[in-house]
């Protein structure tokens, strides 16, 4: 017999190292004579979208277009440090360092679009590439423009930035006070179908609803969703290393069985914002909060399908059928 069940789960998770422990960024943002932009940051992208979330970042303050925003990352010997690309910091504290050395580029930029326009730099602003006045359809002159004269009379058009978010209050006996500097939100939802003959467990699909302060990009961040609510339901349902005597018996990834497309149920993300103002633009973190709630939402739904409460990782169809046989 099948029968379906509907779990719920829901938490918090703090953005970066918290702890008091070192949390820092550093950018650099250089304008060319020609009004290219290129952004330095030490922070990897393994596939998490980072280096388009950042150059987006620089290219919406410098008020230029995202495509003429080239991004230099990861590179030891040409870009700042910018920590690991771990605790979904990347977003909300190398975004914040770009953020700033965007700003500053742009600060003596439109000090030199002064001096060529005769505006106060207070008056003007930067839109697609342009130098606009206060009240004015037209522009006054391009980036380009005042990046060669800065070029040319030695003036400064690099900007840089640095973000630290480390906790400075926080008891380090007690370890109680604030541990972070921010935090997200979330709840997903799971709609199993178990077999109450074989053990198995399918899951029909996954709703997933995570505060991210502010989402840069809309659909990096769903597909940061998706990724995770998979890893979740492999920790749910298949990923087992057993343990005999101090030995590992998952030798390798023949055995540590992990969800594969064909496994995946339809994932509904849903993006919350409530917007941090710590964080660039209001942007928090989207990565590993992800993977956090799904394996519960499984194993609440099971019970909730069959009546039986796993509390042992992964919800195997041997240990689905011993508890029910228990229960029996």
């Amino acid at each position: 017999m099948k029968k379906r069940g509907i779990g719920y789960g829901s938490g918090l998770y703090g953005v970066g190292f918290g702890f008091s422990r070192p949390d820092t960024s550093a950018a650099y943002v250089e304008v060319g004579e020609d009004g290219s932009v290129t952004l330095f940051t030490g922070c990897a992208d393994m596939g998490q979208g980072s280096t388009t979330v950042l150059s987006q970042i620089a290219a919406e303050e410098l008020g230029v277009d995202y495509h003429l925003v080239r991004t230099v990352s990861a590179d030891t010997g040409a870009t700042p440090d910018a920590g690991p690309s771990t605790a979904s910091r990347q977003t909300y504290v190398s975004g914040t360092a770009v953020k700033r050395a965007a700003a500053d580029v742009k600060e003596s930029l439109l000090e030199m679009a002064s001096v060529l326009t005769g505006c106060p730099a207070g008056d003007l602003s930067i839109r697609g590439g342009e130098i606009y006045a206060r009240g004015e359809d037209a522009p006054r002159v391009s980036l380009a423009e005042v990046a060669n004269a800065c070029h040319r009379r030695g003036k400064r058009f690099i900007g840089t930035g640095w973000a630290d978010i480390t906790t400075k209050d926080v008891d380090p006996d007690t370890g109680q006070g604030n541990a972070y500097a921010s935090y997200v939100y979330f709840t997903q939802v799971a709609e199993v179908e178990v077999d109450t003959d074989t053990g198995e467990v399918t899951v029909l699909r996954v709703v997933a609803a995570h505060d991210v302060g502010y989402a840069i990009n809309p659909q990096s961040v769903e597909g940061q969703i998706e990724g995770a609510c998979s890893m979740g339901i492999g920790y749910a349902l298949t990923e087992e290393i057993p343990v005999t005597g101090g030995v590992m018996k998952t030798s390798s990834l023949a055995e540590y069985l992990i969800p594969t497309a064909l496994d995946m149920p339809p994932v509904v993300p849903i993006i919350v914002e409530a917007p941090d103002p710590t964080g660039p633009f209001g942007a928090k973190g989207a990565g590993e909060p992800a993977a956090i709630p799904t394996a519960p939402a499984i194993i609440n739904a099971i019970y909730h399908a069959v009546g039986v409460r796993i509390t042992e990782l992964p919800a195997t169809p041997e240990k689905i059928l011993k508890a029910l046989g228990r229960r029996e």
